[in-house]
Order: C-alpha cells, then sequence, then structure tokens
C-alpha cells in the first residue's frame, strides 16, 4: 500500500507541477497583456489549488505511513542526514507554506475587483508556491 499511494503522490506531483506552471504562466501573460479576467483563468486558477491541496492530503497520508516520513529515525538521526532531513522535515514543510501562499493567492484574486489585479494576486502567489516546491522535491529519488 506504501508503494500505491507514493506512487499516486509522484504522478499527482507531475500534474500539480504542470497546472501551477500553466497558472502561473498564464496569469503573468494576463498582467503584462492586461487581458480581461476571463471563465478559463478562473478554471486553470480553481483547478490548480483543487490539484494542489489533493496532492498536499495524499502527501501527508504518504508522510504518516512511510518510513522515510514521520516514522524515521527520530529527529536527531534525521538532522544529521541530508536526505532523510529533506523528505522527514523540509519537503513537507516548504510544501505546506507553497500551499498556503497558493491558497492566499486564490482567496485575494476573489476580492479584487479589476482584472490586472486578480492576475496580479494569482501571478504572485501561484508563481511564490511555484518556487518554494521546486526548491525542495526530493529530486534524486523523485526521477529515478
Amino acid at each position: 500500500m506504501n508503494q500505491a499511494l507514493l506512487n499516486v503522490h509522484s504522478y499527482l506531483a507531475y500534474a500539480a507541477l504542470i497546472l501551477l506552471v500553466l497558472a502561473s504562466i498564464n496569469a503573468i501573460v494576463g498582467l503584462t497583456s492586461k487581458k480581461f479576467f476571463k471563465d478559463k483563468d478562473l478554471r486553470l486558477s480553481l483547478f490548480t489549488l483543487i490539484i494542489c491541496h489533493i496532492q498536499l492530503l495524499v502527501g501527508l497520508i504518504v508522510y504518516f505511513v512511510s518510513e522515510k516520513g514521520f516514522q524515521a529515525f527520530g529527529i536527531e538521526g534525521a538532522m544529521k542526514n541530508p536526505a532523510l532531513r529533506l523528505t522527514m522535515l523540509e519537503h513537507p514543510l516548504i510544501n505546506i507554506i507553497a500551499l498556503a501562499l497558493i491558497t492566499i493567492g486564490w482567496s485575494k484574486h476573489k476580492k479584487e475587483e479589476s482584472n490586472n489585479g486578480k492576475f496580479k494576486k494569482i501571478a504572485i502567489f501561484y508563481t511564490l508556491g511555484l518556487l518554494l516546491i521546486l526548491l525542495r522535491l526530493p529530486w534524486s529519488s523523485w526521477l529515478n
């Protein structure tokens, strides 16, 4: 079961990253070209938010059942091992912060009246979330 959950978490990560890139680029293009914030922009941003939240839930389940997560050697052992520290502490913590930023961007864009403001909120917060996620991905184990 652990391997199945880990596979779901990995494949869903591809979808979340692709959607985050698309939503960020869409918002930046909309902001710079001063387009109207249309239904397709709303749907892309919302679908990205939903997939990222599902990814977080699956990731938390993986974290609590995996031997590389919560059940690892203990905090002292994890801090001395960079790979274990990444999967046990840095990856989950930074991704929770990234998802909080994405959620804040979604919430702030809803309160905006101007099209430019909507694109700006999505562009800033979704891109910051994307950058944080990319910084703390366990690339060595993910790309194997």
